[in-house]
């Protein structure tokens, strides 16, 4: 399963007032593993960045003068994301946003929803965690991430945060494989590891009751209905 974990940054709240975008930030997971894949890109929006948002992520009218337009930059972005399952934390801003640039260029795909399928991960950890915080700082203090370079917004690296919270909000560790080695980050514990000694005595094996793999199917049932996708035993 090819996934994307995307985030944008923008020059306002709302597209409906005019409002662009000005940065796209993707990070590539498949199969649940960082590959290292990732899509950046600045933008230039032709319109003033709200004070507010500069603020927020720090860019600049000044910095985006010679970037691209999106016009420019849109065929490259839809063949990174095309068939993926998006990620998005606050799905409906960024989804927003995007359909909006592609309604103003007029591209033959107008939601990106025709595209990709997208997962929200407030809606997820809203259900995850009810009545709790779930900005994506307030995940990063729950599941013990380390976000201490994020004195500002920005989209790629808020793209590689999200990626670690959803796959440990969704799994438990983050793997990331590049070139057929894997680096593994353990979250809440360090990794175990047990190796059997060759003189052990053989355990009894006790086969599980039927009501048991009952009660045990139902629980993978809830876990890939939180998660949005088929869990790993299942598959």
């Amino acid at each position: 399963m090819r996934q994307i974990v995307l985030d944008t940054e923008t020059t306002g709240l709302d597209p409906k007032q005019g409002h662009r975008i000005i940065e796209i930030g993707c990070v590539e997971v498949v199969n649940r593993k960082l590959t290292g894949n990732h899509y950046h890109q600045y933008i230039q929006p032709d319109r003033e960045i709200d004070v507010g948002a500069i603020e927020v992520h720090g860019i600049t009218n000044e910095f985006l003068n010679d970037k691209p337009r999106f016009e420019d930059i849109v065929d490259d972005f839809i063949t990174f994301i095309s068939g993926a399952e998006l990620v998005i934390h606050n799905a409906p801003f960024d989804v927003g946003f995007i359909n909006n640039e592609f309604k103003i260029l007029g591209t033959k795909i107008s939601n990106v929803e025709n595209i990709c399928t997208v997962l929200d991960t407030l809606t997820l950890a809203r259900q995850m965690h009810p009545g709790q915080r779930n900005s994506l700082d307030a995940l990063c203090k729950r599941y013990d991430i380390d976000n201490s370079q994020r004195e500002k917004h920005g989209a790629l690296l808020d793209a590689e945060i999200l990626a670690d919270v959803y796959l440990i909000m969704t799994g438990g560790q983050v793997s990331l494989s590049l070139g057929g080695q894997q680096e593994q980050k353990q979250s809440h514990q360090e990794e175990l590891v047990v190796k059997l000694d060759g003189d052990r005595i053989s355990l009894p094996i006790i086969e599980a009751t039927t009501a048991e793999i009952e009660a045990h199917d139902k629980y993978l049932d809830m876990i890939a209905k939180a998660s949005g996708s088929e869990t790993v035993w299942k598959s």
